[in-house]
């Protein structure tokens, strides 16, 4: 009897951890394998009420470049469209999409920096839009890339490059990331917008919002699979740390009412930084909207950061 009662005991034990590392293996795709994502919009075609229309219209009319290059580790082939400026410049701005995005997401700020007289890259980051690759890396083996990317700007343009980076949400973690690189004198300036502190802080907050979980043990487990397969654990993608290394100028945005990436974070990154920075935390203006609260005056206050350190 007592034997009867063990097996059952290692059964039902067995049934949890078989439901548990299901549960790891279905939130690891959710947050790092590229697919349909339920808490995202998935809107592909253009209207007349989008406040951002003529914008966007604008990008996908535009004469475009084809760039390509590998990427900074796994050998994969990363694409970018590159937009030369209407008047040539040395000015060149690389942007960064965020999570399931691409470049043909970012036209809008594509426009912005075309307005302000820059040259516009938007790369494909790894797993995304063209670009290949199987996971996503929430900025941290993109960093390496961007790196590369603006090493390619300057191969392109010319020593006499002047390059910002600019990233909108996870790309706002990546420009975030890639501040704290080994970066060549040509890079002037980073610009971001509602990009989050780490990965896993991040990631564990979505757990809780969307999924109704906690963070323990569910995002350690997953953060390990990440390691195995993705070659980091997520609280190594932090964004704070590497602002640490940072003694660049940097803008920071964020939307006063964002709950995707709490705006609470942003105060965190902005103290993390060691260069000249600003804050412009925009009233209203939820995940990843501050553009569309306000376009005209976005546009003025990036114009206003950048004159201080472009020519």
């Amino acid at each position: 009897m007592k034997k009867k009662y063990i097996y059952i005991i290692i059964l039902v034990f067995l049934i949890i951890c078989t439901g548990f590392i299901g549960a790891a293996l279905y939130f690891f795709h959710e947050a790092v394998i590229p697919s349909h994502k339920s808490f995202l919009s998935d809107t592909k075609t253009l209207k007349k009420s989008d406040p951002l229309y003529k914008q966007k219209k604008w990008y996908l009319d535009a004469d475009k470049q084809l760039w390509t290059m590998k990427s900074a580790t796994g050998n994969l082939k990363l694409v970018a469209n590159y937009i030369p400026a209407a008047t040539q410049t040395d000015k060149t701005v690389v942007v960064a999409h965020g999570f399931m995005g691409s470049k043909d997401k970012m036209g809008a700020y594509a426009y912005l920096f075309h307005q302000l007289g820059y040259n516009v890259l938007l790369p494909d980051a790894r797993a995304q839009g063209d670009s290949q690759g199987q996971y996503i890396g929430y900025g941290w083996p993109e960093r390496k890339d961007y790196v590369k990317w603006i090493n390619k700007v300057i191969d392109t343009n010319g020593q006499n490059s002047q390059i910002v980076m600019f990233g909108v949400s996870m790309g706002g973690a990546t420009t975030m990331m890639t501040s704290g690189e080994k970066l060549p004198s040509q890079v002037k300036a980073f610009v971001e917008d509602c990009g989050y502190t780490n990965a896993r802080t991040e990631i564990a907050y979505q757990a809780k919002e969307l999924y109704h979980v906690p963070s323990f043990p569910l995002v350690n487990v997953v953060s390990g699979i990440n390691k195995i397969r993705n070659g980091f654990f997520f609280g190594q993608a932090s964004a704070v740390k590497q602002l640490h290394k940072n003694q660049r100028p940097m803008f920071f945005i964020h939307g006063a009412k964002d709950e995707f990436v709490p705006t609470s974070m942003v105060y965190q990154n902005y103290s993390a930084t060691r260069g000249p920075k600003e804050l412009w935390v925009v009233k209203g203006a939820k995940h990843a909207a501050s553009l569309d609260k306000n376009p005209t005056e976005y546009q003025h206050k990036v114009a206003q950061f950048l004159s201080k350190y472009i020519k």
